[in-house]
């Protein structure tokens, strides 16, 4: 805990820390989330694959850890950025603190900084890349590091986070009544959904967060999950009633084979695309895409339902958006964000398609985008 230790942006910023979790080195894109709180669920999100993640909110830790809450069954964030470490946790789920979580599973955090300013310089300046590092303490070397680092839009990082198999999910959200047992034994899913008539979907597993399978589940779904490279004629040799696109990590642009296979499916099936699932959709429509300054990382964004003029609070985690306007007339915009404008959710025209770049399985203190799976279980019925 005591272990010096540095973070350096590409543009030559420093700034210097704490070593905390497992000593060594990382290079990332170093984002900001806004989150006050889900740190555990942000650690295990593979969107976050490739990326190094500071967090806004002061103090970090002081909820430990706990199996329950994963989204993944490991952390894929590239680093971990807090001002204020806490390791003695305090709460009656805990099961160990963060920084052995952290250790276990080889990831380097680093804490004591000043996040606030590291946060305003991001905003300003724009995500980059970043190397933190307790065993080189030389600026100028880990400077050097990080700039012969190609960027993580060089990479297919869905590849490294994708399912290598395909199986089936059977477990719904979370009863407070009800705990493990019901829900590892889908018993308490079972009560939800006996009176509806499961619809078969496959799910894209691009990195996939684990809160979407349980909400496709008691929105009434038979799940199967495959992996991202899976062919579209193997998916409608399934014969699903619909096909989901995950969310994930990286460049959509990096995932040929995924927009390769939405191209096919579109007119097939009706499409649900959640966050690089949306942008991979609005790519296969002959859509550009285009990066954000420091992109949407949080659970406090405001986003407009244009087809019934309600606003919810989302979580987000996306660097890319579609640009809705270069699709022309295939599409209508259904979703905006209120805080920049940028895109968040559109609707094809003719075929049974639906998008959304904000995540409506989290929930961040209000449920308000839950709606979005019996929205789509509604499109496959009609």
């Amino acid at each position: 805990m005591n272990k010096k230790a540095l973070l350096v942006l590409a543009d030559g910023t420093v700034f210097e820390g704490w070593n905390f979790g497992a000593e060594g080195e990382t290079i990332g894109e170093v984002v900001f989330n806004t989150s006050m709180t889900g740190y555990q669920e942000i650690l295990t999100d593979p969107s976050y694959k490739g990326q190094i993640v500071v967090m806004t909110y002061s103090q970090i830790g002081n909820y430990g850890i706990n199996d329950e809450d994963m989204e993944s069954c490991l952390p894929h964030v590239e680093g971990f950025v807090a001002k204020e470490f806490f390791d003695f946790p305090s709460n009656w789920r805990s099961q160990k603190n963060l920084a052995h979580y952290l250790k276990d599973n080889n990831k380097v955090g680093i804490h004591g900084l000043d996040t606030r300013a590291l946060t305003k310089h991001l905003r300003d300046y724009g995500c980059q890349m970043g190397i933190i590092s307790s065993t080189d303490l030389s600026p100028q070397s880990l400077l050097e590091k990080v700039r012969k680092h190609p960027g993580i839009s060089a990479f297919d990082l869905v590849r490294e986070v994708t399912t290598k198999k395909v199986y089936n999910w059977i477990k719904g959200l979370w009863e407070l009544e009800s705990r493990v047992k019901s829900q590892e034994s889908g018993e308490n899913t079972k009560l939800k959904t006996q009176n509806l008539e499961l619809k078969k979907v496959v799910v894209y597993d691009f990195g996939i967060k684990m809160n979407i399978l349980r909400h496709l589940v008691n929105a009434g779904f038979d799940v199967t999950v495959v992996p991202a490279q899976t062919p579209a004629e193997e998916v409608l040799d399934m014969n699903p009633e619909g096909v989901v696109l995950s969310n994930g990590p990286g460049d959509p642009q990096t995932v040929t084979y995924g927009i390769e296979a939405a191209k096919k499916l579109m007119g097939q099936k009706p499409v649900l695309g959640i966050c690089l699932g949306h942008q991979i959709l609005g790519l296969a429509m002959g859509g550009t895409t285009y990066k954000l300054k420091f992109g949407h990382h949080g659970g406090n964004h405001p986003v407009m339902d244009l087809t019934t003029g309600k606003v919810e609070i989302t979580s987000q985690n996306h660097n890319y958006c579609v640009d809705v306007k270069s699709l022309g007339r295939q599409v209508e915009l259904t979703h905006k964000n209120l805080y920049d404008g940028t895109e968040e959710g559109m609707r094809h025209i003719e075929l049974p398609i639906i998008s959304f770049q904000h995540h409506p399985e989290a929930g961040p203190g209000p449920n308000d985008s839950g709606y979005i799976f019996s929205r789509f279980r509604e499109m496959i019925g009609e």
